[in-house]
């Protein structure tokens, strides 16, 4: 194909599709067809965008291409790829590094300052026909692994840079993850993969929990209501120790929680177990008031994650392809790529037009049918 169609972050809720360059490629690089792209979950990421111009400090100031989750064919390769040719079905982890910095060179590329991340400004996305990536940035799919789940790749690598690579999660530890979209979800199998010993889901959405608990969740849980006058601190005093008697948590031992994820902080921490490790994952509230005597008490760890890193895409595909996730029942609707537009805004309701509830919508690459996978 000659053409780049691509949609187009404008301006704040303006978007249109329009042909772009088809992207140059330098000797390490390689140019993807794309055929597979999931919108970004509505409250951390790439739908900020479309709403707000900005998420945290990336702020939209010039015409943009959306997406990042991603996987294609390669088209088109530079004369020093040796691994991969024209042809082969690929994974594209959307964020290049520099590999000079300190942060590069010590093995935590995700930090990177010089880093080129898809649909982070001012840098392009992947919602075009062709995108351009390092040679060793596109990770081929084994036979079986479909495109959706390639493009699935980008959120499980986050699970698992969060679990494993930060959280050091072990077999027969036990993890609570609160929040029941995609990436919590995702949190789960990995959990569940690498042998959880309990895996409690924790939303304010009871079909939300329901899916947790037929997907991966052991147990789950649903906050009470504040009451009125109540301050957020109490509050999560309160809602841990009803979700503690609730669920028979310990404060140290086995039945305490080795791990907690993507949590209104307050209320995790009271939650962790004694020696115990918090990730926050992605971008959270801006200003958090924690219990610091508790952190140093019980010796808490308390992490953030961001993006992904060396290992964390390798070991999501291998997870997938052994079939210890199954990334199938995540994906709940799919558009063709002239509804990118109608999936954004799904995404962003958390239901369709027709009243289903979205966990993971997909958008075909352009003249790639909606229903391939």
């Amino acid at each position: 194909m000659s053409d780049n169609l691509s949609f187009i972050l404008q301006d704040i809720e303006k978007v249109a599709f329009e042909q772009r360059p088809i992207p140059q490629i330098s000797d390490d690089d390689v140019l993807i067809e794309v055929k597979k792209t999931g919108p970004y979950y509505t409250s951390l990421a790439i739908v900020h965008f479309l709403v707000d111009g900005r998420i945290g400090d990336f702020i939209v100031k010039s015409p943009m291409v959306l997406g990042h989750e991603s996987a294609g064919i390669i088209s088109k390769i530079g004369q020093n790829v040796k691994h991969l040719k024209v042809g082969d079905r690929v994974a594209i982890e959307p964020a290049a590094t520099c590999r000079k910095c300190e942060v590069c060179k010590a093995g935590r590329y995700e930090l990177c300052a010089n880093i080129v991340a898809a649909a982070a400004p001012p840098h392009d996305g992947t919602l075009g026909r062709y995108y351009r990536v390092p040679a060793d940035f596109a990770y081929p799919l084994p036979e079986g692994v479909s495109f959706e789940d390639g493009a699935m790749m980008e959120p499980l690598s986050v699970a698992v840079h969060s679990v494993s690579n930060l959280g050091g999660f072990k077999a027969n530890q036990s993890i609570v993850i609160f929040g029941c979209g995609p990436v919590g979800l995702l949190c789960m199998a990995v959990a569940k993969a690498l042998g959880a010993a309990r895996i409690i889901a924790v939303d304010i959405v009871p079909a939300r929990l329901e899916f947790a608990k037929q997907y991966a969740a052991t147990d789950t849980f649903s906050p009470p209501k504040p009451k009125d006058g109540e301050s957020r601190p109490n509050y999560s005093r309160r809602n841990a120790a009803i979700m503690k008697e609730q669920l028979g948590i310990a404060d140290q031992g086995k039945g305490g929680i080795d791990l907690v994820l993507d949590a209104s902080v307050q209320t995790a921490l009271f939650v962790t177990k004694a020696g115990g490790t918090f990730v926050q994952v992605g971008m959270g509230p801006p200003n958090i008031n924690i219990n610091i005597g508790m952190v140093v008490a019980k010796e808490i760890t308390i992490k953030g994650s961001f993006r992904y890193g060396p290992g964390d895409y390798p070991l999501a595909i291998d997870l997938v392809s052994r079939g210890k996730v199954d990334l199938k029942p995540l994906v709940t609707h799919r558009f063709v790529f002239n509804d990118a537009i109608v999936a954004f805004q799904a995404t962003r309701k958390g239901k369709s037009e027709d009243g289903k509830g979205v966990i993971k919508a997909m958008i075909s690459g352009p003249d790639f049918p909606a229903d391939a996978a």
